[in-house]
């Protein structure tokens, strides 16, 4: 069934078009995995029975977490809906590049966080071969942001004057940029900070935040430390590098990488998130009740930070375009 529903929904996307872009191939292998995982989440929230209690025994037990189940539902329904709609672009000429990478990013970032916690929690003591199909996985994605990368960049035609005009604005002049940096350095704070406490930090003020606001950081499946731990050492700075970049002009980088920063961001702290309240948590672990708004309230505006720092740069790319001699702007797209 599930090899069916890849074949229609496939054939579906492409129109019968063929498509040269090695990159279709790899979205149409994540589409496959894609609704392994939503039949995975489906069946453990109790919307289906029976597909896939022989795989999870057999095969990955960890997917039955409050975590797998969370990972499970991003992967199959924005994922997914990310895969289809690029894999569409590709055979139609369509430009994909900017979806492509906030998938890359989501999907680095959740496969990192699977393989190591899995090693490194209760699970990594009887490994099964079903778990090393994974490094595949995150090596493949890997490759596809290479690809992405070293595709040509489509940036918007602006006039050489407006990019001066622009670029010479102070980040006092231009509130967004400075809402977008005052929230950054309180996410680079709170990054280091759950770091800290993952790392057993005796500080009085974190042994409180691991009991009493998010106790779930402390359960023994591994996933919620390793995904600290991604944060405190590779989301950390490039939150920072974003600041430098709202600062300095000229930083083209920050489009493509803002781009990877929001999806990975986003699907760890949905899986993170969603598994501090999941029914398949030990209660112990799950947010108390009382603390219960301020968490949520604080992890989702941690979330909202690079979103909309992203949707900035896609957006507005004048700050942040190199300066051209006015000669040589023209209409229509330059490739860079």
């Amino acid at each position: 069934m599930v090899l069916t529903t890849i074949f229609l929904l496939t054939n579906l996307s492409v129109k019968s078009k063929q498509s040269t872009d090695p990159l279709f191939y790899v979205f149409a292998v994540f589409s496959f995995t894609s609704v392994v995982s939503i039949t995975n989440a489906l069946q453990h929230t109790g919307l289906i029975k029976g597909f896939m209690d022989f795989y999870i025994s057999k095969g990955e037990p960890y997917l039955s977490t409050a975590h797998g189940i969370m990972m499970s539902y991003w992967d199959g329904v924005v994922h997914y809906g990310l895969l289809l709609i690029m894999a569409h672009h590709t055979t139609a000429g369509k430009p994909f590049r900017s979806l492509a990478l906030v998938w890359a990013g989501s999907m680095i970032a959740s496969q990192i966080v699977l393989i190591t916690g899995v090693v490194v929690g209760k699970y990594g003591k009887n490994l099964l071969p079903a778990f090393w199909r994974n490094a595949p996985s995150l090596v493949l994605s890997v490759w596809a942001a290479a690809k992405l990368f070293n595709k040509p960049r489509e940036l918007s035609i602006i006039p050489a004057d407006k990019v001066e005009v622009e670029q010479k604005k102070t980040l006092l002049s231009r509130p967004t940029d400075l809402l977008l940096t005052l929230g950054l350095v309180g996410s680079i704070i709170f990054t280091a900070f759950r770091g800290f406490v993952v790392l057993e930090c005796s500080l009085d003020f974190c042994f409180t935040y691991i009991f009493q606001y998010e106790p779930y950081m402390k359960e023994s499946v591994g996933f919620p430390k390793v995904t600290m731990l991604v944060f405190l050492f590779y989301v950390l700075p490039l939150l920072t590098a974003c600041v430098y970049g709202l600062y300095t002009p000229g930083c083209t980088w920050m489009l493509d990488w803002t781009l990877v920063l929001a999806g990975a961001v986003a699907q760890m702290q949905w899986t993170h998130l969603g598994a501090s309240v999941h029914s398949r948590t030990p209660f112990t672990y799950r947010i108390p009740r009382d603390e219960w708004r301020q968490v949520v309230t604080l992890n989702l505006l941690y979330t909202a930070v690079p979103v909309l720092l992203a949707v900035r740069c896609y957006m507005d790319q004048t700050f942040f375009m190199k300066s051209v001699p006015q000669e040589q702007a023209s209409n229509g797209k330059k490739k860079n």
